[in-house]
């Protein structure tokens, strides 16, 4: 009975020792088999998936930036239009008060006729600034849409040679949690873009 057991617990150890073996065997076989995190090559053949930070790209594409500034100019502009369509009112307002205050209108239907004047003058103040918001966002929409159609045109030329099967867009760690670095394009693609870009400007000079 004693010699049975003995031999069962080597029968054991020895099983252990091979799956032991085994382990360290596939252990190191993966690790030759990894890429290092620097061959941006390797990496891609075994995942052939990229992602781009949008908010670093809006910031620094050139095109982006001329359409940002443009659509400031065109905000300052018409905020500009309001405020002086508003203070003329508010002057005008306080005249009407004083006048009112004074006894200086020569009959009540004058000064009914001047109320009825700045109240009109005042809903058209609230439509000019009903139309200036729209005219705004319709800029805006129309700015997103080219800068969409500039940016993904570029991504379908370059994907041509570049061949991911992926290219995911990251806002604020939106759709990406965590990302490796290897796998972030941004930069190159920042760069092809100006460099398309700023060569179409040159010609356009």
């Amino acid at each position: 009975m004693k010699k049975l057991h003995l031999v069962i617990e080597i029968i054991l150890l020895a099983a252990v020792a091979a799956l032991y073996f085994i382990v360290l065997s596939n252990n190191k076989g993966s690790k030759a088999a990894a890429p290092e995190t620097g061959d941006s090559t390797a990496v891609c053949q075994r995942m052939p998936v990229a992602y781009i930070n949008v908010d670093t790209l809006l910031l620094q594409y050139d095109y982006s930036q001329e359409l940002n500034e443009q659509l400031m100019r065109k905000r300052e502009n018409s905020q500009a239009n309001y405020n002086q369509k508003a203070r003329q009112l508010q002057q005008e307002a306080a005249e009407f008060q004083r006048k009112l205050e004074n006894n200086a209108f020569l009959s009540e239907q004058r000064a009914r006729s001047e109320q009825e004047r700045l109240l009109k003058k005042e809903q058209e103040l609230q439509e000019l600034d009903q139309r200036l918001s729209t005219e705004l966002a319709t800029e805006m929409q129309r700015m997103n849409e080219r800068l969409h159609d500039s940016i993904y045109s570029f991504l379908k030329a370059y994907n041509k040679e570049a061949g991911y099967q992926l290219i995911f867009s990251n806002s604020n760690n939106d759709n990406i949690m965590v990302g490796a670095p290897v796998y972030d394009i941004t930069p190159e693609i920042v760069e092809g873009l100006n460099r398309r870009y700023n060569a179409k400007a040159a010609k356009r000079k």
